[in-house]
């Protein structure tokens, strides 16, 4: 008796009915046909749905009160790359040397 038999597959679904009721059975498929789609599209790379993270490239075109904004300016001050970075990586990249210089 494997688990290819009629008989032994009608028994695990009856099993399953008197466990979780007959309500909850499709509720917990589709949540598995989700959870497969899912992996599926993370082993294949596609991270279509993934929020965008805001660059500074992207930043530097909105400016605050007329002029550009005052992170951005002070990094370059300081002789930071801002070219593609987030503006948090900015500021941990300016914290970071404003602190080597109080040393």
């Amino acid at each position: 008796m494997g688990f290819d038999d009629p008989v032994v597959i009608i028994l695990i679904l009856g099993v399953a009915v008197l466990l979780f009721g007959a309500g909850r059975i499709p509720a917990f498929a589709r949540s598995l046909g989700q959870a497969r789609k899912e992996f599926e599209k993370a082993t294949k790379g596609s991270f279509e749905e993934s929020p965008k993270i805001p660059t500074v490239a992207a930043a530097t075109e909105k400016t605050i009160g007329g002029t550009e904004d005052p992170l951005i300016e002070a990094a370059e001050k300081e002789g930071i790359d801002t070219h593609g970075k987030t503006k948090q990586e900015i500021a941990s990249a300016l914290s970071w040397k404003l602190s080597k210089v109080r040393e």
